[in-house]
């Protein structure tokens, strides 16, 4: 069984972390983010360092032990240094613009499609091709790049579509005749 509970989370520089009444708050240079702790485990701060133990007595407690600690770890890697996923059209004629909180993508259909980003995510293009998203929650960051990705998956014959940078797609051969 995983014991990933039991490593205890350092607190970097500017980064503090508050418990209360089943509610974890932790504030870094970036923002802050908070998280509603499952009953079944207990975290504590001690100086620069968080601590999560079971509670006794709950059945699903050795189950959620790891969960909150890597959502809280998370937490605080989010607070400060944030995250990035990074995303690449490839096709002709497929292009990427960020007009604010929009990303506007041009993808081969017969219209644009324009994609709002929720609050707490930012949206850059450094050329036409490459879209970075970035945000201090990591589940959100990941939520909004496949939803971007979801507008055109890559097919499996050219590669088309809309791909993470570190994707590798596998052509397949075309049929003979």
């Amino acid at each position: 069984m995983s014991r990933v509970g039991k490593n205890p989370i350092v607190l970097p520089k500017g980064v503090e972390a508050s418990v209360g009444s089943g509610q974890i708050v932790v504030k870094g240079p970036l923002g802050s983010l908070s998280f509603k702790a499952n009953p079944a485990v207990k975290v504590e701060v001690s100086g620069d360092v968080l601590q999560c133990s079971t509670v006794a007595g709950i059945e699903n407690a050795a189950a959620l032990w790891g969960t909150v600690r890597a959502n809280l770890n998370n937490m605080v890697n989010g607070v400060s240094k944030g995250f990035e996923k990074k995303l690449t059209l490839v096709g002709v004629g497929y292009r990427a613009q960020a007009q604010g909180d929009t990303l506007n993508l041009s993808l081969g259909f017969s219209h644009p499609v324009a994609h709002k980003m929720p609050a707490g995510v930012k949206v850059e293009t450094p050329s036409q091709t490459e879209v970075l998203i970035k945000g201090i929650d990591k589940q959100l960051v990941g939520q909004v790049a496949a939803e971007v990705r979801a507008y055109r998956k890559p097919e499996p014959y050219k590669g088309k579509g809309v791909r993470y940078a570190d994707e590798v797609v596998i052509l397949k051969e075309t049929k003979k005749k």
